[in-house]
């Protein structure tokens, strides 16, 4: 399965001209516009090789995702064509054999074109047809580019560089959500709601605006953590059922135009099979080309859950701040030292590497929903970058929420003695106080245990407000956890 994660880039072309020293170190290729000198033991041709060259700007070459989502297409569009007559058995299967190496990652080394090419991706197409050609034709016994596999005539047959990208954009992406995304959000998930459940018992002061509230209990606030996990697995599970929708089919600029009218659907169903992904040919190939609105909806939802993994990240960090002179209510994990010069210091640096992640994801949203709202007429022009950005973004979410979930949220403990210290401190404890003796009369109480140094329970005792047994039965912190404390009948 195309599935397993890969690499995000590989090497670029900066190193391939250096490489190419001398008359040994190269063979000659040609295209449409002439002869192109190409690494010898390249099976990449004279066009990529013209895009190693021209775009010498990012030294960042296409996600893995996307390269083996390129060979699924081509595999399949070999498969559908031959179905059709359109393709000879034995060249057909020659791609079919070249395109599942290249979905294996055995040729990874061979994508080597910069992520900042030509907005359609056609060098990035061109160096798919190029390699799977060439690696074809060795497979038949033939030379490295002598044609036996044409990369146009065979590999690229009955398609263009204009739906075959977008078709692996949404394979390659969709891939990630389903594959890497989704698991690591429910693993951090199940850690919350362990967490959860294991300190449901622990009551704590909640905090509105970071001043002390009524009691919480930490499971309450762990198991909003959890629910709010959920909600976001939910937002991306609804999502990403636009990227089931593909391309492939529309050639040009969605007319169809040299494609056989049972191809779409046909590929279509070779790649279901091949990825495990439930995709079908779009709707509308015009959209499908011209727009990527489904990109930048999708990313809106990882954008939305990043936020979720920002905020949690964050309360956990103010609720294990101290351990001395902070909150200290939560104990977090020593996963390493946290300083050069202060010796026992541990910083909660698991959580600080989930708010860089959600910062890059922010400017990755960025990124998306500009390219992706910018299609002049007949086709958008920002595929690569789309594609290699929320790649990204998916890969460093995935991550994050393992590492978070593995490494903090599973390793948390919890000073409940210091919980209920500071529970007995708070002036939010006079909330309680209302249906009792009025809201005039507890306000009173509160601004002079404050004042005092004292709890809400001892001025509401000295002040003749409550006995001991009536303010023991009303200030109960844990009784203010739960919605029926003035009870029912």
């Amino acid at each position: 399965m195309f599935h397993q994660k890969r690499s995000a880039g590989f090497t670029t072309g900066h190193g391939v001209l250096a490489s190419m020293t001398n008359n040994e170190d190269y063979r000659v290729e040609r295209d449409s516009l002439g002869e192109m000198r190409v690494p010898a033991d390249a099976y990449w041709g004279a066009q990529t090789q013209r895009a190693v060259e021209n775009f010498p700007i990012g030294d960042e070459s296409m996600d893995g995702r996307f390269v083996a989502a390129l060979g699924a297409v081509k595999k399949a569009a070999a498969q559908a064509n031959h179905d059709l007559s359109l393709l000879d058995g034995d060249v057909a299967e020659a791609i079919v054999a070249a395109a599942d190496e290249v979905i294996a990652g055995d040729h990874d080394d061979q994508f080597p074109v910069d992520v900042y090419q030509t907005g359609s991706g056609t060098s990035s197409n061109m160096n798919a047809n190029e390699v799977i050609a060439n690696r074809a034709a060795e497979i038949l016994d033939a030379a490295v580019g002598d044609r036996t596999v044409h990369p146009n005539d065979h590999v690229n047959f009955g398609q263009s560089s204009n739906d075959v990208v977008p078709t692996a954009m949404h394979v390659a992406c969709l891939g990630a959500v389903e594959a890497d995304l989704l698991p690591a959000l429910e693993t951090l998930h199940d850690a919350l709601d362990r967490r959860a459940e294991a300190y449901d018992d622990v009551v704590k002061t909640g905090r509105t605006h970071l001043q002390d509230a009524t009691p919480v209990r930490l499971g309450q606030e762990l198991g909003g953590y959890r629910t709010q996990i959920g909600k976001g697995i939910e937002r991306v599970k609804r999502s990403k059922g636009d990227l089931k929708e593909l391309a492939l089919g529309g050639t040009a600029v969605g007319t169809g135009l040299n494609t056989h009218s049972e191809f779409p659907e046909r590929a279509a169903e070779y790649l279901t099979m091949e990825t495990g992904l439930d995709v079908r040919e779009a709707e509308n190939h015009f959209e499908a080309q011209a727009a990527h609105d489904a990109m930048g909806s999708v990313h809106g939802a990882l954008r939305t859950v990043s936020g979720s993994l920002d905020k949690i990240a964050n309360d956990l960090r103010l609720l294990a701040s101290g351990p001395r002179n902070g909150l200290g209510e939560v104990d977090q994990p020593e996963n390493q030292p946290g300083s050069s010069i202060m010796p026992g210091k541990v910083n909660p640096v698991v959580a600080e590497a989930v708010n860089q992640v959600h910062v890059r994801v922010v400017g990755n949203d960025v990124t998306v929903a500009a390219g992706a709202s910018r299609g002049q007429l007949d086709l958008n022009l920002y595929k690569p970058v789309l594609a290699q950005t929320f790649l990204e973004s998916t890969r460093l979410l995935a991550n994050a929420a393992e590492t978070f979930a593995e490494r903090f949220v599973d390793r948390l403990e919890v000073d409940a003695a210091e919980c209920e210290r500071q529970v007995e401190r708070s002036m939010a404890l006079a909330t309680a106080l209302n249906p009792a003796i009025g809201y005039d009369a507890a306000s009173k109480v509160a601004k002079q245990a404050l004042a005092e140094g004292k709890t809400v329970r001892e001025v509401a005792i000295a002040e003749g407000y409550l006995t001991e047994a009536e303010a023991n039965e009303v200030l109960d912190p844990e009784q203010m956890t739960y919605r029926d404390i003035l009870g029912t009948d």
